[in-house]
């Protein structure tokens, strides 16, 4: 992508990242959730408030608003948020972290990228139902996972500044396909190539 979008997206893919790390460390759901909500009310404050001491809310403030707002940034919880619960997701808590994660992630994204689609958030629920399967404790779930985002990574022509998110859902449509190998590494050979091949014709 253009050097001059890079800290942008790299904080926000960071955020995502943090707010998955609030669901590691502890058994108790309990504890996740408190993490959370002080991830949503830190970002929320980001619109009122300059951020505290921690890196990815000052990479936040200073690459990613005002193209983003805190509060849209906040509404990134809600997803990771879903995962708090012990019970396996049932088909509309997937649906639902599908959007609040994946949908958000790419269109905001997308945003900052210079460019917008629906489509571009389709394959955003997509991967990140696949980002999900990857993470199951059991092959049941993870199938589950997969068969939810089939729908979601039809083939389409990426645009050229997109192209960067066109590559993770290549990825994912290759994941989710139900002849699929056994998970691949990421970085394997295959898959670069595969991304490579995005990025030169966008499909």
């Amino acid at each position: 992508m253009p050097t001059k979008r890079r800290p942008a997206v790299a904080a926000l893919w960071r955020l995502d990242a943090a707010l998955g790390g609030a669901l590691t460390g502890g058994r108790e759901p309990m504890i996740a959730r408190i993490k959370l909500a002080w991830w949503r009310e830190a970002l929320e404050r980001l619109d009122r408030e300059e951020p505290p001491a921690e890196p990815v809310l000052e990479a936040l403030a200073t690459h990613v608003l005002p193209a983003l707002t805190g509060s849209e940034l906040a509404r990134m919880e809600e997803g990771w948020a879903l995962l708090t619960d012990p019970e396996p997701l049932g088909a509309e808590d997937l649906e639902a972290y599908a959007r609040a994660r994946g949908s958000l992630l790419f269109r905001y994204t997308a945003r900052l990228l210079g460019e917008e689609s629906p489509e571009v958030e389709r394959h955003g629920e997509g991967w990140a139902l696949v980002d999900l399967a990857r993470h199951c404790s059991t092959a049941e779930d993870a199938d589950v996972a997969l068969a939810a985002a089939r729908d979601k990574t039809a083939p389409m022509r990426w645009r050229a500044p997109l192209r960067p998110l066109g590559m993770l859902a290549i990825l994912a449509a290759r994941d989710a396909d139900p002849v699929r190998p056994p998970w691949e590494p990421r970085g394997a050979p295959r898959r670069i190539a595969r991304m490579l091949r995005h990025r030169i014709t966008g499909r």
